[in-house]
């Protein structure tokens, strides 16, 4: 069995480095393979990369310009070989040592586990962001049957050979409604995702947060896009 690890990253020249330190260090009972997507970065992120690719094994795919999450994701996924595809974000808000939580919950008839991020991991300074997502994930649980409480989680563990490639390399999102896209998709197959409590330490804005409002109505016109196409 493989794991295929994507890594999207756009300007984490603060991040990056480490995160990639604790992916590399990461003890799986799989084998693992690590695709990074540098995403148009326009600070120090694609020079550390360089440096880290002389003394370790990994796919990099680097994007002249800025393209969104969702792309970098798409990217990735041209690349990936694995029988499970986890999406590891660029910054530190989620520990990769959460990986084999995820990994311990897949068995045969689940499509995807994700990682739900608890009250006691939101600290003050995310609040909005988790309201955001809480009203999207009980948008997509009303339309599409789900009993999901983080749909707009970061952390998604995919059973390739349960949801097939396909579906994951057809998704029309080049943003963060990504996250809504590929669970409407599952669900709407009648997928079985299950969720894991998993470590999360929110940055600000000021920290380098991307996801915005905007994305909030992107999430809600993707929601409603997959709603009506499967009717």
């Amino acid at each position: 069995m493989k794991l295929s690890i994507i890594i999207p990253v756009h300007n984490e020249e603060n991040y990056i480095g480490e995160v990639l330190e604790r992916v590399f260090a990461l003890q799986l009972f799989c084998e693992k393979e690590i695709i990074v997507v540098n995403d148009g970065s326009t600070d120090n992120t694609n020079e550390i990369l360089q440096r880290l690719s002389k003394t370790n094994i990994f796919k990099l795919i680097k994007h002249e310009k800025n393209w969104g999450k969702g792309q970098a994701i798409k990217s990735g996924l041209s690349e990936c070989t694995g029988d499970m595809i986890i999406i590891q974000d660029g910054d530190l808000e989620y520990n990769s040592n959460d990986i084999p939580l995820l990994l311990n919950k897949m068995a045969g008839d689940i499509s995807a586990v994700y990682g739900k991020r608890g009250s006691k991991r939101w600290p003050k300074r995310g609040y909005h962001y988790i309201i955001g997502a809480k009203i999207l994930t009980v948008t997509i649980n009303i339309l599409f049957g789900g009993k999901l409480t983080d749909a707009y989680t970061g952390y998604k563990l995919f059973n390739v050979n349960k949801i097939g490639i396909d579906l994951l390399k057809n998704l029309k999102s080049t943003g963060f409604e990504f996250e809504a896209e590929v669970t409407c998709k599952i669900l709407a197959q009648n997928g079985k995702i299950i969720e894991v409590p998993i470590n999360y330490i929110p940055r600000s804005k000021n920290e380098g947060k991307h996801i915005g409002l905007k994305d909030v109505f992107r999430g809600f016109a993707t929601i409603l896009s997959c709603y009506f196409r499967k009717k």
